[in-house]
């Protein structure tokens, strides 16, 4: 049998993630999460908040390591990986009042994470309440060392990777009817933010 793959990162941020959800996806039923991942947090979270519906989501070639967890965790409330590319116009037809993603927009190029918003559009219900964690950058500033650095070994990796400024995707929410009601400091100089949608 294969080996689950495995994110050190997932086992640090898990926890404080989840203290997060708790407060703001307490209310929620049907969560949609983009970028699952290993399939990590979906396991820890699903676990945790049993009245989620919790829907994994990857680009195909990471299906196979997301189901070796949720094939363990057998969880009821656990969904089997949906082939998503933000991307892509091919977004589940299904409405869902919560979304979750962690450590994507940095690895997206900025297109992306603009069509990411556009198609949650198309899927977050008039209520929905977006959770997203990660670095950001601060009125155009880097919140630390560490994340300048950060952002130089990602642009060595990818030109159009980089630590986004948090006004830029407030103001994508918001394109999308996202109003920002809390943002969290993690540990590790990363951040949850949290959008509640305040239009249809």
């Amino acid at each position: 049998m294969a080996d689950k793959p495995y994110a050190p990162a997932c086992e640090r941020n898990r926890d404080p993630i989840l203290a997060v959800l708790r407060e703001h996806f307490a209310d929620r039923r049907a969560v949609l999460e983009i970028g699952s991942g290993t399939g990590q947090h979906a396991v820890h979270f699903a676990a945790a908040l049993p009245q989620l519906q919790w829907q994994t989501s990857e680009r195909a070639e990471h299906h196979d390591g997301i189901r070796l967890w949720l094939d363990e965790a057998a969880l009821p409330n656990l969904r089997p990986p949906i082939a998503l590319d933000v991307a892509d116009d091919d977004w589940p037809a299904q409405r869902y009042d919560a979304a979750f993603s962690a450590n994507t927009l940095h690895i997206m190029a900025w297109p992306e994470v603009q069509a990411m918003f556009a198609g949650l559009g198309r899927v977050l219900a008039a209520d929905a309440t977006l959770v997203v964690y990660g670095p950001f950058n601060l009125d155009g500033r880097f919140t630390s060392d560490s994340n300048a650095a950060f952002d130089d070994w990602l642009k060595a990796r990818g030109a159009h990777m980089g630590i986004r400024d948090l006004a830029a995707v407030d103001a994508l929410a918001a394109t999308i009817g996202l109003q920002r009601i809390a943002k969290i400091e993690m540990p590790a100089h990363n951040f949850c933010i949290v959008w509640r949608r305040v239009t249809a």
